[in-house]
């Protein structure tokens, strides 16, 4: 009886070792979901600003409005996939690559960004072009769009692809996720109402060379809100998990204490039998 309690209250101080651990990682990936929603917000606003700026470089070439307009099916087509880094963010990853199966069962190039994204690529047979790390936080968003960009930009300029959509979570509500499709290219004038005063800007470049910039610019933030929306569902997902975690660890400690005090009653019901009967321990 006592070799069992002893082996129970190992199991009862593993248990509350393990919960400490779930509830770190809970609350580091909660810390994660603030600072890169902040930063979300700043993205947004500045993708506006450049929004702005290309309503009003239409102004300028009204042709270029309808140029995104005709889009025809392409033959080589980049998905860009964001998918986790990091592993405890449950069916992540697999909801990511479901919503890009139409995508991805089409000729296409990948380009994943998130480690455990390229496991699963393996597995469903879509080995990717290029790939990248998923952020670890918000500092390091920058530079892996322009690696990012900077592989997009080579095909292009070699027209080895003309579409590119992106395939990412966000996060809904509270603890929720859903996986969205933006079509990045061909760019969507469209989405850019002329301003109310159509008066031309000033401008110190050729037309078409500061709407094409704008555009760049407005890509790049497009890219960068994918990648901070995906870093922060992702650990959503950790969250939803580690509170699942939680809960099972609580339900196994309950059961190891309780059975630990039954095994407690037992050994002194044993004692006390023993010195009834006058046979004490030795």
């Amino acid at each position: 009886m006592t070799g069992r309690l002893a082996e129970v209250k190992g199991r009862i101080g593993s248990v509350r070792k393990l919960g400490a651990v779930i509830g770190a990682m809970r609350g580091i990936a909660s810390a994660r979901v603030q600072d890169a929603t902040q930063h979300v917000a700043a993205i947004r606003a500045y993708a506006e600003t450049i929004g702005d700026a290309i309503a009003e470089a239409l102004v300028l070439l009204p042709s270029a409005a309808s140029a995104g307009a005709h889009v025809q099916a392409s033959q080589r087509h980049a998905v860009i996939l964001m998918a986790a880094e990091q592993g405890f963010a449950g069916t992540y990853n697999e909801q990511v690559f479901d919503a890009a199966a139409s995508l991805l069962n089409a000729p296409h190039v990948l380009f994943l960004v998130g480690d455990r994204g390229v496991l699963i690529a393996g597995e469903r047979h879509h080995p990717p072009h290029w790939s990248d790390a998923m952020i670890a936080h918000p500092a390091q968003a920058g530079p892996l769009v322009s690696r990012l960009a900077d592989a997009l930009l080579g095909m292009l300029a070699s027209a080895e692809i003309t579409h590119v959509t992106v395939v990412h979570a966000i996060p809904v509500g509270t603890g929720s996720i859903e996986i969205v499709t933006r079509r990045v290219l061909p760019f969507d004038y469209a989405r850019f109402p002329p301003p109310a005063a159509q008066v031309s800007p000033r401008i110190t470049l050729p037309a078409d060379r500061l709407l094409a910039r704008l555009v760049e610019e407005y890509i790049v933030a497009e890219l960068l809100e994918a990648v901070m929306l995906a870093f922060v569902a992702e650990n959503v997902a950790r969250m939803r998990a580690m509170i699942s975690a939680q809960d099972n660890v609580s339900e196994t400690l309950d059961a190891l204490v309780g059975t630990a005090r039954r095994l407690r009653q037992e050994e002194i019901t044993e004692e006390i039998v023993e010195l009834a009967a006058g046979h004490p321990r030795d």
